[in-house]
């Protein structure tokens, strides 16, 4: 077996950060976008709109109910003919784009059961608060329900987006180039998979531990509020 050459890694710093640069971006962009769906999911499913909450139900069972890697396949390949039905025109959009659309709505399921959690750990007794000041439904659900509920649920947010950061990995199978992309193709051409998977294994852990740890921090923060 031969050594373990750090050379390797020093040569390929670049295309790996450029790597972490999309997996981080990817995450971001995953996790507002779907926060902002996953509270309108939710607030569906707790609404008194029938059809609504039966599409809200839908929508959560079906994509908790299929793999991830099956959804990033079925989006890379349907997304560009249902585009086709609107401009006329076969357009790849490439895995790259792909996978900040089908991330947002895969997350969006998951997002939507911590919003929808955090919304009915709110006392009913808010609520009625809110009516009698003359709020609105929209407005009691906008000043007095979802703030207490963002800050109840914002550590399981974030534990979400960790799982959601290491889950970026998988848009290796259509082609896109994060960090544990990167890392496969410089495997690929000069055949040090024991240094780039290392490498891939350690800043990973790095990442996902720090995070973990401020996550908890944050938790025993707001439970001392509390």
């Amino acid at each position: 077996m031969s050594e373990f050459d750090l050379s390797v890694i020093a040569a390929n710093w670049r295309f790996l950060a450029e790597g972490l640069r999309y997996t981080v971006q990817v995450t971001l962009t995953a996790m507002a976008g779907g926060i902002l769906i996953g509270t309108l999911l939710a607030l569906m499913r707790l609404g008194s709109i029938t059809p609504l909450r039966w599409f809200a139900t839908g929508y959560v069972n079906v994509f908790r109910s299929v793999p991830l890697v099956q959804v990033i396949l079925a989006f890379y390949l349907i997304l560009p003919l249902v585009l086709q039905m609107f401009t006329g025109r076969l357009e790849p959009i490439g895995a790259a784009n792909s996978a900040y659309f089908t991330f947002t709505i895969f997350e969006a399921a998951y997002y939507s059961e911590i919003m929808r959690s955090g919304i009915q750990s709110v006392p009913r007794g808010q609520v009625g608060a809110g009516y009698a000041l003359g709020l609105t439904y929209g407005q009691t659900m906008r000043y007095v329900v979802l703030p207490q509920a963002f800050r109840n649920m914002v550590p399981v947010l974030l534990t979400q987006t960790i799982i959601l950061f290491q889950d970026i990995s998988l848009v290796y199978a259509i082609g896109a180039t994060d960090f544990f992309g990167a890392a496969d193709k410089i495997t690929q051409r000069d055949l040090r998979p024991v240094e780039m998977y290392t490498t891939v294994a350690v800043v990973y852990f790095v990442i996902c531990f720090t995070l973990s740890r401020l996550v908890k921090k944050l938790q025993s923060r707001i439970a001392i509020i509390r």
